[in-house]
């Protein structure tokens, strides 16, 4: 019972805190013991009923929680605040960006800068986000082992979203390595129809891919070339910013 009555209390007090905690102040808030604090803050993670950001380790409330309060939460949802990367590369670009990480074998949207223009996507905070159809899953999964991304894509449905969606493992795996040989995704009408989006990947300090930034854009907004190019300069260097906090140091060449 006592483990229980801890639980709800940590999904209670995230609930309170829209911009995160670290597990030293939930343990703080709660009176706990930090190994007590980490303990339920994993199984709690396990499960999805919260996060934990790539960026700046706190912990958020998760998926889980939006799947149990309503299906269609809404894309402005206070659960998460976006890193400052996130928010200004959409000031500077004028779209919307995400961040995105993986949550045990899924892909969710941590958090969301919406554009100042109009645009429905299909991703939201909390969205969990198609494995072989959204550029942001694709990013986190280029630099997975193939065993893993093997297991993955077959246990999922390749849903053909669009008639331009990746819809076999082997059409995945081909745009996995193409993805790698880039350094980023290009996805246009893949997952919702016109519109056109570019993700790159956020590395850790040891080199790992842990989250992935994402602008969306329709397609009509990027039909020259030199704003597709601004688009992915944007989006590279929000990365390379959410890195270097991280402690990521780019390999000498």
């Amino acid at each position: 019972m006592q483990v229980v009555v801890r639980s709800l209390e940590v999904l209670r007090i995230l609930a309170r805190s829209p911009k995160g905690m670290t597990l030293g102040e939930i343990s703080d808030r709660l009176d706990l013991p930090v190994a007590s604090a980490h303990r339920t803050a994993a199984v709690l993670e396990r499960e999805r009923f919260i996060t934990r950001s790539a960026t700046n380790r706190r912990y958020f409330l998760g998926p889980a929680v939006l799947e149990l309060v309503q299906s269609d939460y809404s894309r402005e949802s206070p659960l998460v605040t976006a890193h400052k990367a996130v928010a200004e590369a959409s000031r500077l670009s004028g779209e919307t960006v995400f961040l995105s990480e993986f949550s045990g074998d899924k892909v969710v949207c941590l958090a969301l800068s919406e554009s100042r223009y109009p645009l429905r996507l299909y991703v939201r905070v909390g969205q969990t986000m198609p494995l072989h159809a959204a550029a942001a899953a694709r990013t986190l999964l280029a630099w997975q082992q193939p065993e893993t991304v093997q297991k993955l894509l077959s246990n999922s449905e390749l849903t053909p979203f669009t008639p331009d969606t990746p819809s076999t493992i082997n059409a995945v795996m081909d745009h996995l390595a193409a993805i790698r040989a880039t350094g980023y995704d290009i996805c246009e009408s893949e997952l919702d129809e016109n519109v056109w989006a570019v993700s790159a990947p956020v590395r850790s300090s040891t080199g790992q891919v842990v989250a992935s930034i994402t602008l969306a854009s329709p397609t009509q907004r990027m039909a020259r070339a030199d704003i597709r190019d601004e688009a992915v300069r944007l989006t590279l260097a929000a990365a390379h910013e959410m890195a270097s906090d991280l402690g990521y140091e780019e390999p000498e060449t």
